[in-house]
């Protein structure tokens, strides 16, 4: 959330997607059983259903007679306890009429009978009653959802800390310790990114429906059951179900054939494989290689940072049907792919190399308890501890700290203050690109007192002739920096199949502006569309009829997020550029395109994204009124003022450009792009004395952009 504060002026390709809560899983999926209810709430759902053309929800209820000990085992899980009504069974805060102090901000909670209330600043910033009406998560931390006329569900932003008193725990606490949020501020908890209908409830529910009526600014948000239930993964059951009913009686021909079950797909293999030891290396080896990744990237729709574009996934599709999978942004992952901000578990488990050979999810976790094996037996299924669980590997005392397997390969970072999440990309440590390039690495989380260098210098010492391999950070760390001859690396980068598709598609972002696309070019065509896409979105074209070349196959491909960026990166090609087929194809995606807009409609975000398509389709006065509703809906959204501001500018209305970044600046003080459009526009005015301060203070704000230096 804190990364909303410097939204750069161009595409903000899905809106900012960190969940609001513990015990995160966001999903979305397809159609909705007649028996849903509009709003939170708990549905009794029947417990036999019959066979229908397309599969509906049928709720938990119907799935519990057949799988009675997955059941068990998911009671009192996180994706059990992800949303619950406020009851006193459900409520684990002190509301005895404690008060807990924000700056000049008293809050109190209290409690009437069975009913959970706090009194604490609202959006004007004075103090009123709220009654709570939701519990959000479970451990190591609990939210509490208000209700705000128009359907309109908000998180509030003092939580409560359920860890042990003994840990620091049994108090409240406030999200944003380090900074005073206001009333006015962007990250206050009446505001956009605290609102459970965008931020939060495809996270914590199973079959969520937004529901947005931008006419009426309202909200009838749907799901089918409050927590995340067994068709949150598994996908509507209704199919399922009445084939397990007819193996009761007389299976027909059709259901021994059905090896999915009457499921939409399995998120187990075909044919299920196993981890042979290998007494050489010491290291397991899979029996076969995966047949599918349909499991991971189940996982993928809820533990990963993006953006919703759709809301009919269906278990087996690429995750990029749906969502927009956020790549290695500065602001999100340290320059070698480390977690930074709160980015779940997904964009850094796809760096390791235990994904690369076809570990998945639930080799870990039990996928209805969520528990890992205690201590480092998850970790010797796979690697022998008579080699890995030792002091000849891990280099500390037994019993110490750093013997964990997880303490070295898996450090956490906290987030929501308290919640401690691990970094899933599974990395040897590497203080040497610590050195190198400024980032974090596990020596040095627990050796706080010694340096980077005397880290590196020591497991240089303790593995000798293991010369430490190149990594893609280095090659990121030199683009971001506009080093000579970055540009090549990035495009070497980029047609290594070897790297990580993360690594690859982030490396073909960063070269939009590069005079050789040869490379973005040959990556149109990659195999993965999480490269396809980066490279849709950045290739450039001497001329439009190139461009078309370029991109045109891409209005047919077979992923949608992958048009998407196609067509948005064509939007300024008249009709008449394409073939016949291509303007079909072309019809479909800007739909498809036009659509992931709607869906978020409630954001300012999406409201950018549409001016600068009607800007480059030359429609001014549709430009100007998207970016005018995006900053009626959050008037301190720096992209808008941005682009607006640019607008105004090629339509020679330069005053009326100063005049609305200057508004900018004013309402939006820590963003670097405001300053640097400002300063511009003056420099275009000939005011250089006044337009010098504007510059340096971008260059302050924001000194890894290369380009305001």
């Amino acid at each position: 959330l804190k990364s909303m504060r410097s939204t750069r002026a161009k595409w903000v390709l899905g809106a900012a997607a960190a969940a609001v809560g513990a015990g995160v899983f966001l999903w979305q999926v397809s159609r909705m059983a007649t028996t849903l209810r509009t709003g939170p709430g708990r549905v009794a759902l029947p417990k036999v259903v019959q066979a229908a053309v397309e599969p509906v929800y049928v709720g938990r209820l119907a799935c519990i007679e057949c799988h009675q000990e997955e059941d068990a085992k998911w009671q009192g899980s996180h994706h059990d306890l992800a949303m619950q009504v406020a009851s006193p069974d459900t409520v684990l805060g002190d509301f005895s009429g404690v008060s807990f102090t924000y700056h000049e901000t008293t809050s109190t909670f209290t409690r009437k009978g069975d009913e959970f209330f706090v009194r604490t600043d609202g959006p004007d910033g004075a103090l009123h009653d709220y009654k709570v009406s939701y519990t959000f998560g479970v451990y190591p931390l609990q939210q509490y959802l208000i209700e705000f006329p128009g359907g309109r569900y908000q998180a509030l932003n003092v939580c409560w800390d359920a860890r042990p008193a003994d840990q620091g725990g049994q108090k409240w606490f406030h999200l944003y310790p380090t900074e005073h949020v206001t009333s006015d501020d962007i990250l206050h908890w009446t505001g956009p990114y605290q609102n459970w209908n965008h931020m939060c409830a495809e996270c914590h529910s199973t079959n969520v429906h937004k529901k947005y009526d931008a006419a009426t600014g309202t909200f009838a948000t749907s799901y089918s059951e409050i927590d995340v239930s067994c068709e949150a993964c598994h996908g509507p059951g209704s199919e399922h179900v009445a084939w397990g009913h007819r193996a009761k009686s007389s299976r027909s021909e059709a259901d021994a054939k059905d090896t999915n079950k009457g499921l939409v797909a399995l998120l187990r293999e075909p044919t299920p494989g196993f981890w042979k030891p290998d007494a050489a290396t010491g290291i397991a080896t899979r029996s076969q290689p995966l047949a599918t990744r349909v499991e991971v990237e189940t996982c993928a729709r809820c533990h990963s940072r993006r953006g919703t574009f759709k809301e009919d996934a269906r278990v087996g599709d690429h995750p990029l049907q749906t969502h927009r999978i956020s790549l290695l942004e500065p602001d999100l992952y340290e320059v070698d792919g480390q977690i930074k901000d709160e980015v779940f578990e997904h964009g850094s488990f796809v760096q390791s190399r235990m994904h690369a050979v076809g570990v998945t999810c639930t080799d870990c976790h039990d996928p209805h308890s969520l528990k890992t094996p205690p201590g480092n037996n998850a970790c010797a299924k796979c690697h022998a501890p008579e080699k890995y669980d030792a002091a000849s590997h891990h280099f500390h005392p037994p019993g110490s700290p750093g013997t964990r397997c997880v303490d070295c390969h898996m450090p956490t970072r906290n987030y929501m203050v308290v919640h401690a999440r691990h970094d899933h990309s599974l990395r040897v440590p590497r203080p040497d690109l610590s050195v190198l390039l400024g980032t974090p690495n596990a020596c040095n989380g627990c050796h706080t007192d010694k340096t980077p260098q005397w880290a590196a210098d020591e497991i240089a010492r303790r593995t000798p002739g293991k010369a430490t391999r190149p990594h893609f950070g280095q090659t990121l760390d030199a683009a971001r920096k506009g080093e000579p001859g970055s540009e090549s690396l990035l495009a070497k980068l980029v047609l290594d199949a070897t790297q990580p598709a993360i690594a690859r598609a982030t490396a073909a972002t960063m070269l939009e502006a590069a005079a050789d696309q040869s490379a973005l070019v040959a990556t149109l065509r990659d195999p993965d569309p999480l490269i396809r896409a980066a490279a849709a979105s950045a290739v450039g074209a001497k001329d439009g009829a190139e461009l078309i070349a370029r991109l045109g196959p891409l209005l047919s491909d077979p992923v949608r997020q992958v048009r998407i960026d196609a067509v948005r990166r064509l939007a300024a090609a008249p009709d008449s550029a394409f073939s016949a087929d291509q303007q079909k194809a072309r019809a479909v995606a800007t739909k498809d395109f036009l659509d992931s807009l709607a869906l978020d409609a409630d954001r300012a975000e999406s409201h950018l994204n549409l001016g600068m398509y009607h800007a480059q389709r030359g429609d001014a006065a549709a430009a100007e009124r998207s970016y005018r509703t995006a900053l009626a809906l959050s008037p301190r959204f720096p992209g808008a003022y941005v682009n607006l501001g640019d607008l105004y500018r090629e339509l020679g209305r330069e005053q009326e450009s100063v005049a609305i970044l200057r508004e900018g600046v004013e309402k939006s003080p820590w963003s670097a792009d405001l300053p640097h459009a400002l300063g511009l526009a003056l420099v275009r005015a000939g005011k250089h004395s006044d337009a010098l301060p504007l510059l340096d203070r971008a260059w302050k704000t924001a000194p890894q952009v290369v380009r305001y230096g």
